[in-house]
């Protein structure tokens, strides 16, 4: 009788439970439209890339001949070519407060954002995950896209618009 109460308590625990992880990380996938080096259009759902900070599209920075270069641009176009003809699958984690988003997503399997950032096309965004620190670490040491210059942040960058 014991046996037969304790699985009981468990189904309903996984019934109750259940539904929650699953509304808390829904899935999307499609043909993405990129707005800029960390947001993506997903079938009409503007996605803001977790765990990452791209340059803003608009933003400039120094490269390694400390020549004044459109990083924004080229963050952007990064992103599109990761995407490009390639179906995205995103899930969702949070919602940010423009109604965005927030998703982890993947090509071919690959995680987005760890592509942008250990490339040195994005910032690990510490501010609200840890998730890609390792990534930025090995493209800062590598002196990897805008690690090759000089840059301001762009969560700093932002600020000052």
């Amino acid at each position: 009788m014991k046996k037969l109460f304790l699985v009981a308590i468990c189904a309903l625990a996984v019934a109750a439970i259940g539904p929650g992880l699953v509304a808390q990380h829904p899935e999307t996938s499609g043909s993405a439209h990129v707005l800029d080096g960390d947001t993506i259009d997903l079938g009409g759902q503007r996605i803001r890339l977790h765990g990452i900070d791209a340059p803003e599209a608009d933003q400039t920075c120094l490269d390694a001949n400390r020549q004044l270069y459109r990083c924004g641009a080229v963050a952007t176009r990064a992103l599109a070519a990761l995407v490009s003809s390639n179906p995205v699958r995103c899930l969702t984690r949070d919602t940010d407060r423009y109604g965005r988003s927030i998703a982890q997503c993947f090509v071919n399997g690959a995680d987005i954002g760890a592509t942008l950032v250990r490339s040195g096309m994005a910032l690990a965004y510490r501010q609200y995950s840890q998730a890609y620190v390792r990534e930025e670490d090995r493209a800062r040491e590598a002196r990897a896209g805008i690690w090759s210059g000089s840059f301001d942040f762009p969560w700093n960058w932002r600020r000052t618009r």
